[in-house]
């Protein structure tokens, strides 16, 4: 039985700002489709939501708030978003710009593990991707290879652009078998095979709970192999908790890597949080320290946990390796004003000079002589 046509397509919708022109992705909770933007002269991808979700209350919410914090992203390697709202038959909507190319996932399907010099400088444009977005508060949740997506921007190949922060999602084309956890309410929480510990068990995640994610995507993309061997996605989850993950050097037999790579994943895979790199930009410091053929790696620079920051951060370059990691912004505290003169050192009080004490004691003698002079007069009148 053929199945019915997509309502959408050939439709325009927002009052013509944008044509749909065929679907390239769906899923349980949604579509995706391609859209030509007349007023822009480009093409842009539009995700919709089934209007069946509308009635979500916590979904709905959850969706507004995470696309109006990605559309302040502004880093090159985050996909950019246009747009987001609710469409007259309730359908949620997010325009984002359209990208030609093949995921992280669909790449080394086709053309095998990718050399180090290769994958290295995509996974450090991710991590620069997630630095912005953990400083504005944004976990990923999701990190797998198929939200990493790669395209050719302004001459550059390898160009990588991290899809997808926690939003609702998911395409038939882009999901494993198994591959997706839902909770009782249907919420996608996690991908198992590129899940941390912590987020296996439940937890409250924080920004290492993505670089824990970036770590396994680094070491398949480099092997073609998970660092765990699992039958099932439940199988995988309790690897996470309790295994220890297998050397990278170990994985594939012939192949090996510069001893400071499994340094480096090692501690990006470690099961407390606390004890991997506690920013996008520390780990991505770390991997160009690998690249560039380091014996060990340097001192991070800005080493503290960022605090979250809300709104745009400085201006990165995309052609530079660490783009994207600025250093978080100190405060100068400069020292306040004060009338008051300054005090000696210990703030000791100042003591009086011995001539003011002698001009004190000199006027009390002569007030008091002119006292006693009054009283005599009185006193004998």
């Amino acid at each position: 039985m053929a199945r019915p046509p997509d309502p959408f397509i050939g439709r325009d919708i927002l009052n013509g700002q944008f044509q749909i022109l065929q679907k390239i992705g769906s899923g349980g909770m949604g579509a995706v489709y391609k859209a030509l933007q007349p007023a822009m002269n480009r093409m842009v991808a539009v995700k919709i939501l089934h209007p069946k979700l509308a009635n979500r209350k916590d979904l709905v919410s959850r969706f507004r708030r995470e696309a109006r914090a990605m559309s302040h992203l502004t880093h090159p390697n985050t996909v950019k978003v246009y747009l987001y709202g609710e469409l007259d038959d309730g359908s949620l909507y997010i325009v984002m710009e359209y990208l030609e190319g093949k995921n992280l996932n669909q790449t080394v399907r086709a053309e095998g593990p990718m050399p180090l010099e290769r994958a290295l400088p995509i996974l450090i444009q991710a991590c620069n991707a997630l630095e912005e977005a953990h400083r504005a508060g944004i976990i990923h949740r999701d990190l797998k290879p198929e939200n990493i997506f790669l395209c050719q921007q302004g001459g550059m190949k390898d160009y990588a652009k991290v899809l997808d922060f926690g939003l609702a999602k998911v395409t038939e084309r882009e999901m494993r078998p198994g591959s997706v956890i839902l909770t009782q309410e249907g919420m996608v929480f996690g991908t198992p095979e590129f899940m941390s510990p912590e987020q296996a068990q439940g937890k409250t995640l924080t920004p290492a709970s993505d670089i824990y994610s970036l770590a396994i995507i680094l070491y398949e993309v480099l092997t073609g192999k998970l660092p765990f061997e699992a039958k099932n996605p439940m199988e995988y989850i309790q690897l996470h908790v309790t295994a220890k993950p297998k050397p990278i050097n170990e994985r594939v037999p012939g192949k090996t890597f510069p001893p400071l790579l499994w340094t480096v994943l090692e501690k990006a895979l470690a099961k407390r949080p606390e004890d991997r790199y506690a920013t996008g930009g520390e780990f991505a410091h770390a991997l160009q320290a690998v690249l560039n053929g380091l014996p060990a790696v340097p001192p991070y620079p800005n080493g503290q946990v960022m605090q979250p920051m809300i709104g745009p951060p400085p201006a990165a370059t995309p052609n530079h390796p660490l783009a994207g990691a600025p250093a978080p912004p100190t405060a100068t505290v400069a020292p306040r004003s004060s009338p008051l003169p300054a005090v000696g050192a210990g703030n000791a009080k100042q003591q009086p000079s011995i001539g003011l004490l002698v001009g004190v004691a000199v006027a009390f003698l002569f007030v008091g002589a002119v006292l006693a002079a009054l009283v005599m007069k009185l006193v004998l009148d």
